[in-house]
């Protein structure tokens, strides 16, 4: 099961690099494949702000 639909995920980029994001359903979040940054999944909808990620 995807956190993101595949449509959204497609165009999504890291907003720190603009690097690939992967789902990580594990951790309920996108992780960028340039700096490692992860932003959380929450109820279906990426939090794609900065402050909100993890390193």
């Amino acid at each position: 099961m995807s956190l993101v639909k595949k449509e959204l995920l497609e165009i999504l980029v890291c907003p720190a690099d603009k690097g690939e994001l992967l789902e990580r359903e594990s951790t309920n979040c996108l992780e960028c494949t340039k700096c490692g940054r992860k932003y959380p999944v929450k109820d279906g909808i990426p939090v794609m702000l900065i402050d909100e990620s993890e390193q």
